[in-house]
């Protein structure tokens, strides 16, 4: 009979195994704020490759139910109007007018090695991005945003990946988003005839 002074060592084999289907946990922490300015309240804006190119200014909006792409992305792609598919249900705007889409296209959205494809519904309406990635894409990555860290973390082949936004173009389209409406408001001279 042997006698052992320590207590037996677990069965490499059956914890390994037993960690090739667990998921990442995703967390935030204060350590993913690094480098951000805080405190702020911008968007989370990042850049994506989408139907083979790298696309900047692309809002990540889990608040939104469909993909959107404006009209600098569509002409930048080189889409022509029988590229897409009928879609006929009214949208409606940041400006709170209903926008008809000119349709909707299904296009690869990939983020490192994953490539998840995205029904896209083209509208012809002025916007500071060039496309919105919302609940469907997210949904579909395992994603998950956080607007407060400015960052999109998600799971891979057993890693936790992340996108990081830009804070400095989310800043860039804010201020466009409020030029544009300031020059197309009337002045209150104009309005009463002064």
């Amino acid at each position: 009979m042997s006698v052992s002074r320590f207590p037996t060592e677990p069965d490499n084999r059956e914890s390994k195994r037993a960690r090739v289907g667990v998921t990442p946990l995703i967390r935030f922490s204060e350590e993913d704020k690094r480098g951000t300015l805080q405190p702020h309240d911008d968007a989370l804006v990042v850049t994506l490759r989408i139907g083979g190119y790298d696309v900047k200014r692309v809002l990540v909006d889990q608040g939104s139910a469909v993909e959107v792409m404006y009209p600098d992305l569509y002409k930048g792609l080189n889409l022509r109007p029988e590229d897409l598919s009928l879609y006929d249900s009214p949208l409606v705007s940041f400006e709170g007018t209903t926008v008809t889409p000119k349709g909707m296209i299904r296009l690869p959205v990939q983020t490192d090695s994953d490539v998840v494809e995205v029904s896209f519904i083209v509208v012809d309406a002025y916007s500071p991005y060039t496309a919105i990635v919302a609940r469907s894409w997210l949904h579909a990555l395992g994603a998950v945003p956080s607007t407060l860290h400015q960052k999109v973390k998600y799971p891979s082949g057993g890693q936790l990946k992340e996108i990081i936004g830009s804070q400095g173009m989310a800043r860039q389209c804010m201020v466009s988003a409020i030029s544009r409406r300031q020059n197309n408001e009337p002045s209150a001279s104009a309005e009463h005839g002064l």
